[in-house]
């Protein structure tokens, strides 16, 4: 009920003075009137107006530049909330999640380096004119990862347990390497792990071959980590020293072009027919924590004779 001594108010005019200047301007502009179709024509030529002034004009740049540059706080707002919740997640991530992600990593690391190996060696043979049968095969042998847990108390012996067994697929033979180049072979399987013997060993040796030149030779282990040993080299064979050998491929127990050592001296006694050639070990073979055991295309034939009971 309106106050007795004043009109009421009528709906067009509460609305005007709910909306104060701003509102009642616009509300002017856009009410149905006689001058509805002068006020329309002033809009469109006030549009075409600035829409001619941007297109012609030098300024509609510099203004366009201003406007974006004052509205750049909106969009950090804008894009805060995520970012905000982005670092939450980073900050609140587990320690359990952040080790397995790291050991991932460090999986997919090895693997790369494994095939950046033998590019290198395959590089070396092009490079020879020297075509390489079933390169192409050859590299994408199938590798495991596995992890040292242990090592053979015999101080003799130059042997590792590794936490992959039959069940995982490894067989007695295959060739293990870590980031660096050939580390051994497997030498027993268990159920759940398996025992691998390294080129150190006093009884282990591998058939390589010099990668500058193809000169075939066979590497002894010694007993020594760091050095290893050329077996009947000749005086006048081409082995110079920072010469890289790798694996030839001979007798069928390693795969072809690993790296295996690098000529680390060579000595000519002219009283002896066969020159004294040491080499140290590419693999880290104290160090190596992950490793990597090859599948050939042979130990995946028997795998699968063994799963269907063919191998037994």
């Amino acid at each position: 009920m309106p106050e007795p001594g004043f009109p009421p108010l009528s709906l067009p005019r509460q609305r005007r003075l709910s909306f104060g200047i701003g509102g009642q301007l616009i509300n002017n502009l856009f009410t149905q009137g006689p001058f509805i179709s002068t006020r329309l024509l002033l809009v469109v030529l006030l549009s075409g107006a600035l829409i001619g002034g941007d297109l012609y004009l030098p300024y509609g740049d510099r203004l366009r530049s201003w406007l974006m540059t004052g509205l750049t706080p909106v969009y950090w707002l804008g894009q805060s909330p995520g970012n905000v919740a982005e670092w939450l997640g980073n900050v609140t991530a587990s320690r359990d999640s952040l080790i397995e992600e790291n050991e991932a990593l460090e999986s997919r690391l090895l693997v790369l380096e494994r095939r950046a190996q033998r590019y290198a060696a395959l590089a070396a043979e092009n490079t020879r004119l020297r075509e390489l049968l079933n390169a192409s095969s050859d590299l994408d042998d199938r590798v495991l990862v596995a992890e040292v847990i242990g090592v053979t108390p015999d101080p003799l012996s130059h042997e590792v347990i590794l936490d992959k067994g039959a069940d995982d697929g490894l067989r007695k033979g295959q060739a293990i390497l870590d980031a660096g180049g050939l580390m051994g072979q497997v030498v027993h399987t268990s159920k759940y792990t398996a025992r691998a013997i390294l080129i150190s060993d006093n009884s282990h040796a591998v058939p390589v071959e010099v990668n500058r030149n193809g000169v075939r030779a066979v590497l002894l282990g010694n007993g020594d980590r760091d050095r290893l040993e050329l077996a009947h080299v000749p005086d006048t064979a081409d082995i110079e020293e920072g010469d890289l050998l790798v694996s030839s491929g001979l007798g069928g127990r390693f795969p072809q072009g690993y790296p295996v050592a690098r000529i680390s001296s060579v000595a000519h006694d002219p009283a002896e027919p066969f020159a004294r050639v040491l080499a140290k070990p590419m693999a880290s073979l104290n160090s190596s924590r992950l490793v990597l055991v090859v599948f050939t295309e042979q130990d995946q034939e028997d795998g699968a004779g063994a799963d269907s009971g063919e191998g037994d």
